[in-house]
């Protein structure tokens, strides 16, 4: 004997599935591919801005795109290089006085894309600038940026990034340029990506709520003079795990990696920093590792293990 019951809960459960796969379905049906550059319909990336839908692709042909800056709005979007890397350079220009590009909120991915030459009057111009949403990032380069990407203070917001390249920050000296300046966003990882040359700014600097570094080349170089290689200046959860982190001569500041300079501003704060090779060429001594204890209400948890040293310094977990 049947369970009716079971019976209809199979058949609910069935018009629920075939109701999802027709959402998908149509969602997917609608889904267009955009492209743009020389001899394409549309030669212009602000143009594909404009034009794009949600779920869109948009693939950027080889070429240098001077000037043409962008504010994608989508809440979800595809945006990638296709074949040699793009170069998208300032020129002096920018979207809203930010960035070349401004991530207005939404769910992205942006693959194999150079931005040049961002510059805006209070010194922080952008290569990318991502206010909120979940922004994916691959096999790109920032390159002469006065910020290479800088991030709002949403919390709930989400950044990746992976097999990246930040370099050749601006000699400016009216503002700091950082080559990736992440806010109090929720979680921020990033790997296998190369930093150098930096100036009076930080290499990496994060406010995140979570924090993963893993598997970078953050290495300032013998041009460089930048201040920390990376500075976690609100605390929060940190695992720094199987890089290679390296100060110049020239270096604005002795420590490479800062903890908790401005004090917490997350519920948790614990860092762990394992299987790193720290170098330090400053003379008479760098500081490999500072945590600022006395900013925060409780010590934050420590697990400092397994890490190479290269030159003088000191290596202080208080």
């Amino acid at each position: 004997m049947l369970n009716e019951s079971k019976v209809g809960g199979g058949r609910t459960a069935q018009r629920i599935l075939i109701a999802l796969v027709l959402v998908i379905g149509t969602s997917l049906a609608h889904a267009a591919t955009l492209r743009v550059g020389p001899g394409e319909a549309i030669t212009r990336i602000a143009e594909a801005a404009r034009l794009a839908e949600d779920g869109d692709t948009v693939e950027i042909l080889p070429g240098e795109y001077r000037g043409d800056v962008a504010v994608w709005t989508q809440q979800r979007l595809t945006l990638r290089g296709v074949g040699a890397r793009p170069v998208l350079i300032a020129a002096g220009r920018s979207a809203e006085s930010k960035a070349i590009w401004v991530i207005r909120n939404g769910d992205f991915l942006i693959e194999n894309i150079e931005f040049r030459g961002a510059r805006v009057p209070g010194g922080n111009g952008a290569g990318i600038r991502f206010e909120r949403g979940r922004l994916v990032l691959r096999h790109a380069a920032f390159i002469n940026n006065q910020m290479g990407l800088l991030t709002g203070n949403d919390p709930d917001s989400e950044l990746v990034i992976e097999n990246s390249q930040f370099a050749d920050a601006p000699r400016q000296m009216h503002a700091l340029p950082h080559q990736l300046y992440v806010g109090r966003i929720g979680r921020f990882a990033i790997t296998g990506s190369r930093f150098e040359n930096g100036f009076r700014g930080h290499l990496i600097k994060s406010r995140a709520r979570s924090n993963e570094i893993h598997a970078n080349h953050i290495v300032d170089g013998p041009a460089g003079e930048a201040s920390y290689e990376i500075d976690l200046p609100n605390g929060g959860i940190a695992r720094i795990t199987g890089n290679v982190i390296g100060q110049s001569a020239n270096t604005r500041n002795p420590a490479l990696i800062a903890y908790g300079a401005e004090g917490d501003v997350w519920p948790e704060n614990a860092l762990t920093l394992e299987h790193n090779t720290l170098i330090s060429d400053l003379f008479p001594a760098g500081w490999f590792l500072r945590v600022h204890g006395d900013k925060f209400p409780a010590p934050p948890a420590l697990r400092v293990e397994n890490n190479r040293t290269i030159g003088i310094g000191i290596f202080t977990t208080d």
